[in-house]
């Protein structure tokens, strides 16, 4: 049986804010941040806003988190390109042009000890520059998803990505209630392609 684990996450995600707030305290000393609570603006992709104290630029962050994969360290994280929801087809976060993120904060390597969250590693992904290049390598929301129409469960891949080095699609048509279609993307790549960095 099909189970969406959208409740169980946004639990998870909650108990995770507070951990994860101390690691931008420690790390981004040039920002204040601010965790928004705000439902509109979250549904708008913003979890956190970081603030640079000298020029008081404000970046909107929108966080996710590996929470499937606790006590894993993948190489690769998963960017929704689209999901069902109540059996239609809606647009996933990556391309969706109502989402006002500027970065992803992409946690991953997530470990627990005694049920507290003890160690992760963040990555900052700047969202446009990664659009910019899916766009270089002729990848757009269409086109990704005739890619799914082509084939059924599964994984993907694509032209023009090498699916060891980086990256592939993989649609859960089969094992989850929402059947995202998902952009598997190495971290070591995007960051290489200096789409992302390595804050922790």
């Amino acid at each position: 049986m099909k189970k969406s684990t959208f409740k169980s996450d946004l639990r998870k995600e909650q108990r995770l804010s507070e951990f994860v707030d101390t690691i931008y305290s420690k790390f981004l000393k040039n920002y204040h941040f601010e965790r928004i609570s705000n439902i509109k603006q979250q549904l708008a992709g913003i979890d956190v806003n970081f603030t640079h104290k000298a020029s008081g630029h404000t970046y909107h962050i929108d966080e996710k988190a590996q929470l499937d994969y606790l006590n894993e360290d993948l190489p690769t994280f998963a960017f929704e390109l689209s999901y069902l929801k109540e059996g239609k087809e809606k647009i996933g976060w990556l391309f969706d042009t109502k989402k006002r993120t500027d970065f992803y904060a992409l946690v991953t390597a997530l470990f627990e000890d005694e049920g507290e969250f003890s160690s992760c590693k963040v990555t900052l992904v700047n969202r446009q520059k990664l659009i910019s290049m899916l766009s270089e390598f002729g990848f757009n929301a269409e086109k990704l998803q005739n890619y799914k129409s082509l084939n059924g469960h599964g994984k993907i891949e694509l032209e023009g990505l090498h699916p060891k080095t980086q990256g592939y699609l993989y649609h859960s048509k089969n094992n989850k209630a929402e059947q995202p279609l998902n952009l598997i993307l190495k971290l070591d790549w995007l960051i290489e392609k200096k789409i992302a960095r390595r804050l922790i």
